[in-house]
């Protein structure tokens, strides 16, 4: 399993042979290489799981919203008051 960050398609971009989507990720937008996916319906809102530049899978709102807790989980410090030891 690798880590990755939930992003929402904004749009396919021209050219690239159509592997790559303007992406909006945690507010900025990104090109994705969207080549690996197994979905030539890939569109517009449509949510992925980014890793690396590559989109890895297709997920549901509620799924990169899982996603993006366990990223905030990883980030958080140990001495925040209420965090196990």
């Amino acid at each position: 399993m690798c880590l990755g960050i939930p992003g929402r398609v904004i749009r396919r971009l021209d050219g690239y042979a159509g592997q790559l989507a303007l992406v909006d990720v945690a507010g900025e937008e990104r090109k994705v290489n969207v080549g690996m996916l197994d979905d030539p319906d890939l569109a517009p809102g449509d949510w992925i799981v980014i890793h690396m530049g590559f989109a890895m899978e297709r997920v549901d709102e509620a799924g990169a919203r899982r996603a993006m807790a366990g990223l905030e989980l990883m980030g958080r410090p140990r001495d925040e008051p209420g965090a196990a030891p």
